[in-house]
């Protein structure tokens, strides 16, 4: 049996997409082992999932507590945060403390005598390609995001083209999430264009359930309005809060947690939103389909800040569509190619809070269209789905594997 070594730099607790991928090769013959983060108390330094997948978790330095907290982005005027400049020790810290966690990483997957080491985002790519490099073993390279250009990572956007243009061509195998991000990787480092795979969730059928009005004790019949995902910069989440305002028959519901929450959570009250605006932390994967089958209408408010938003389609708009939920997202090239071609919303332009509160009141007036956009959201959760794409995966390994046998 053929052995993969994913690496991913985190807890891999409530990472869809890594999950998905690993249980499809699982499934397909191959035995997989996820490298991850650990974080004692939080947890399980190994364990095996219900398919069989390994996953070895690596406890962060002592010193990744002291870094954190020396580091966290703190709130600036109830708007906005800033990055506090870093002191040369902390940076020094941090330098030590990524370093070490990185080589226990590479250590473990070279213990594990991988045939593949599967890289998940960039951040990971160096430790994988040594590891497949010491361990004679291939390298796949899953590119998530287009981490040149993409939010928060400006000041390492020099390093991340450096690394990718170096070893993304030494890579067997490469994948990334749309087509517009497959194409600007062809260009950008003159690789064959990749394997795409969207973080489309596995289908299922999601019935309509009244968890979130039971859970926040919402007495009025008005729709829920959902956005889940990460509370973060550029995705338009300040602005939904706004545009909440204009929006007056309805209830607002966030779903995650982030940089932004504290934030958007005193905006909400700064607005007089209290009683139509809720915000509920992260939720579990296997609970997330019951939260958002309860919600009415999903929203995708994301900024023109970066390509890599602008190339997203991203996860939630695909859970969006197998809960039924009709849809308004912003007008971006592959948000558009779902949203359009399948009837199953609004789009609305970025950063135009008149537009979007707009098309919300639009879908919480008119019951009639919110159940045709609901249906096509159903019909296409039917073909949009991670099982109509999964065979890619298997053949891309396979084909990775068989030149292995050639050589």
């Amino acid at each position: 049996m053929k052995r993969i070594a994913m690496v991913v730099w985190n807890e891999f607790l409530n990472d869809a997409r890594v999950l998905k991928e690993a249980e499809t090769l699982q499934r397909s013959g191959y035995q997989v082992c996820v490298f991850a983060l650990h974080t004692p108390g939080v947890t399980k330094a190994n364990e095996r999932l219900a398919v069989g997948i390994e996953v070895i978790r690596v406890a962060r330095s002592p010193l990744w507590k002291w870094r954190k907290s020396a580091t966290r982005n703190m709130p600036n005027n109830g708007s906005s945060f800033t990055k506090p400049k870093i002191g040369l020790k902390h940076q020094i810290l941090r330098v030590i403390t990524r370093a070490w966690t990185h080589l226990c990483l590479m250590i473990q997957m070279l213990r594990y005598k991988a045939d593949v080491v599967h890289a998940h985002d960039v951040n990971t790519l160096p430790t994988a390609w040594l590891a497949a490099k010491l361990g004679k073993s291939h390298l796949v390279y899953d590119a998530h995001e287009i981490s040149t250009s993409r939010e928060g990572y400006s000041s390492f956007r020099r390093l991340v083209a450096l690394v990718e243009k170096w070893l993304m061509p030494k890579a067997d195998g490469t994948i990334t999430t749309t087509d517009a991000r497959a194409k600007f990787f062809a260009r950008a480092y003159q690789v064959k264009r990749p394997t795409v795979l969207q973080n489309r969730p596995r289908f299922t059928t999601s019935d309509a359930t009244d968890r979130i009005r039971t859970e926040l004790g919402l007495t009025e019949s008005w729709p829920i309005i959902l956005y889940q995902g990460g509370l973060q910069q550029g995705r338009g989440l300040e602005k939904l809060i706004d545009t909440a305002s204009l929006v007056p028959n309805a209830y607002f519901v966030f779903i995650g947690g982030g940089r932004l929450t504290q934030i958007l959570t005193q905006l909400s009250r700064d607005r007089g939103l209290e009683e139509r605006v809720y915000f509920i932390p992260t939720v579990s994967l296997a609970d997330l389909p019951s939260y958002t089958a309860s919600a009415d209408i999903g929203v995708q408010p994301i900024e023109n800040t970066c390509l890599n938003h602008y190339t997203t389609d991203s996860n939630k708009l695909f859970e969006y569509l197998t809960a039924g939920l009709p849809v308004v997202a912003t007008n971006f090239p592959e948000i558009r190619k779902i949203v359009q071609h399948n009837e199953v919303g609004i789009l609305v332009p970025h950063n135009d809070p008149l537009a979007l509160a707009a098309a919300l009141n639009a879908l919480v007036s008119d019951a009639a269209l919110r159940s045709k956009f609901a249906s096509n959201a159903r019909a296409t959760a039917y073909r949009l789905n991670w099982e109509e794409q999964e065979s890619r995966l298997v053949e891309l390994y396979d084909c990775v594997l068989k030149a292995q046998t050639k050589q």
